[in-house]
């Protein structure tokens, strides 16, 4: 998910049986409905259960942002911007053997064009599907 789309996820919009989340307002301005990973169903388990409103209550872009920052000056790690993540998502979604139509469906990408633009495959993961 883009950061945006954190902010705005709503409690109401997550199926934790199912193992979804109904993105309602994103960049390209389509609904899409995505799988959650099993550590995002932890940390969704851990937060304060309510059936309405944010998913994240009282968190900001801005405090995403303060975090962020600060996790990555810990771990000791230059130049990686927040939305760095989500090209290195898209990457390990086909690393993990997702088709393309899979991948964009995640993503949210509309065009294949952007979705490569987004992929940074390694030659050495492709040389060891070959054989």
């Amino acid at each position: 998910m883009r950061q945006g789309e954190l902010i705005r996820l709503r409690r109401e919009h997550i199926n934790l049986d199912r193992r979804t989340a109904h993105l309602t307002d994103n960049k390209n301005g389509e609904s899409r409905t995505v799988p959650l990973s099993t550590t995002a169903i932890q940390v969704l388990r851990a937060l304060p259960q309510s059936v309405h409103g944010p998913a994240f209550s009282g968190t900001t872009t801005e405090a995403i942002k303060r975090a962020y920052i600060r996790a990555v000056r810990r771990a000791s790690i230059e130049n990686l911007r927040f939305h760095d993540l989500h090209h290195e998502a898209s990457t390990r979604l086909f690393e993990k053997g997702l088709n393309i139509m899979e991948v964009a469906s995640i993503t949210g990408h509309k065009d294949l064009r952007m979705l490569r633009r987004y992929t940074h495959l390694k030659a050495e993961n492709l040389a060891r599907k070959l054989g």
